[in-house]
C-alpha cells in the first residue's frame, strides 16, 4: 500500500501523473480505538466537543482551549454576518457554501442550524493539517489547491452563464 507523503509534495500539479495513494491515519493502540484516538461525541454534540485528534495531541499547536475559542469566535462571526452583512444567510437564500480555508471547521459548525450545506476546503500546503478535525466534527471537507481550478467549478460557471 502506498501512503500519501504530504511532507514532500511537489506543488507543480499540472502535467503531473496521478499517484495512487491513501492518506495515512493516525496511529491507534488497538482495533477498538478510532483513528484520532478517542471516542467521538454523538451528533450534534460532536460539532462543539473537542475532537480526539486535538485531545490526543496529534496537532501540537491546537489545544482544547484554542479549539473552544475558535468555535466561539465563529458563532459570533456568523451571528454578525446574519444580522449585518449577509441578511439572506438566515433566510434560506443560500444553500451551498464553500469555506475555502476551513481551518477547524468552525464556520460550518456555526451554520449547522441554517438551511445550508457547507463544503470545507483546505489547501494542501496549510501549516496545520486539520481536515481530520473537520471529519471528527461530523462535517465534510476536501483538500483543494486554488491554483488549480476544479473542473466542476468551470461547469458551474458555464451552466450559470448559459441561461
Amino acid at each position: 500500500m502506498i501512503y500519501a507523503d504530504y511532507g514532500s509534495v511537489n506543488f507543480v500539479h499540472r502535467y503531473r501523473k496521478m499517484e495512487t495513494c491513501i492518506t495515512p491515519l493516525p496511529d491507534v493502540k488497538d482495533n477498538t480505538e478510532i483513528a484520532g484516538g478517542g471516542p467521538l461525541a454523538k451528533w450534534p454534540a460532536r460539532l462543539t466537543a473537542t475532537p480526539p485528534r486535538i485531545l490526543s495531541g496529534s496537532l501540537s499547536k491546537i489545544t482544547s482551549e484554542s479549539f473552544a475559542k475558535d468555535t466561539e469566535l465563529w458563532v459570533k462571526r456568523v451571528t454578525y454576518y446574519k444580522t449585518h452583512l449577509i441578511l439572506p444567510l438566515g433566510h434560506g437564500r443560500y444553500r451551498n457554501i464553500m469555506d475555502m480555508n476551513a481551518g477547524l471547521g468552525g464556520f460550518a459548525a456555526a451554520l449547522v442550524k441554517e438551511p445550508v450545506w457547507v463544503m470545507n476546503a483546505m489547501p494542501p500546503e496549510a501549516k496545520d493539517n486539520t481536515l481530520g478535525v473537520i471529519y471528527e466534527r461530523g462535517l465534510i471537507g476536501t483538500y483543494q489547491d486554488w491554483c488549480v481550478i476544479p473542473s466542476s467549478l468551470l461547469k458551474q460557471f458555464y451552466h450559470a452563464t448559459a441561461h
